[in-house]
Formats: structure tokens, sequence, C-alpha cells
């Protein structure tokens, strides 16, 4: 992910990276500053994305979560996942700039 934090932090954001799904909930667990987003692959090693996601609303109730994959978003919504924030890999700046906006509701 480090071509993606160096895109977002262009974009004026901070981030947290962590390099496993166990990672980023000790991350989480240990943030005093709060997670206003969480992007995850959707296909990891330990858990996938959504089972990620579950597991830190436990921590941040409302946090809005953007995936990412290489696979396309009709794969993704075939295994049951429509209606997600999706951004499909490799994306350009633009576009993540534009679906990170939009998730955030901004």
């Amino acid at each position: 992910m480090t071509l993606g934090k160096k895109m977002l932090e262009n974009l004026g954001y901070t981030v947290l990276t962590a390099g496993s799904p166990g990672d980023a909930m000790l991350l989480a667990g240990g943030s005093t500053g709060g997670i206003d987003l969480l992007i995850t692959d959707v296909v990891m090693p330990e858990m996938n994305g959504r089972d990620l996601a579950n597991q830190l609303h436990a921590l941040y109730r409302k946090l809005p979560v953007l995936f990412m994959s290489g696979y396309t978003a009709n794969v993704i919504a075939h295994r049951g996942d429509e209606g997600v924030n999706f951004i499909p890999k490799p994306f350009p700046q633009k576009e993540l700039a534009v679906k990170v906006r939009n998730v955030l509701g901004g």
C-alpha cells in the first residue's frame, strides 16, 4: 500500500498503514486520534476485508470502508457484497481522490 499511502498523503490525508489485518486491528485499537476511513483490500492473508471491516466496526461504529481489489466489481458483487464502496486496482490518484471524497460524504 506504499503507493496508495503516498497518493493519499499527496491529497492531504494522514495515513496509518498496517501490513496485515491483525496489525490493522492493533493499530486501530491504539489510535488516539480516531479513524475516519478504512481502505482495505478484499482478499488478504489472515482474514478478508469484509471481516476486517466488521471487526473494526466494533471499535468505530460508523467507520466508512473503501474496498479495493484487482478483481472486478462484478466479481465482488457476485460474492454478496453489492452496494459497497469499491475501487478496482490499479487506480490513478485522481480516481482515488474522488472515491475517498465520495465515501467520506464530501
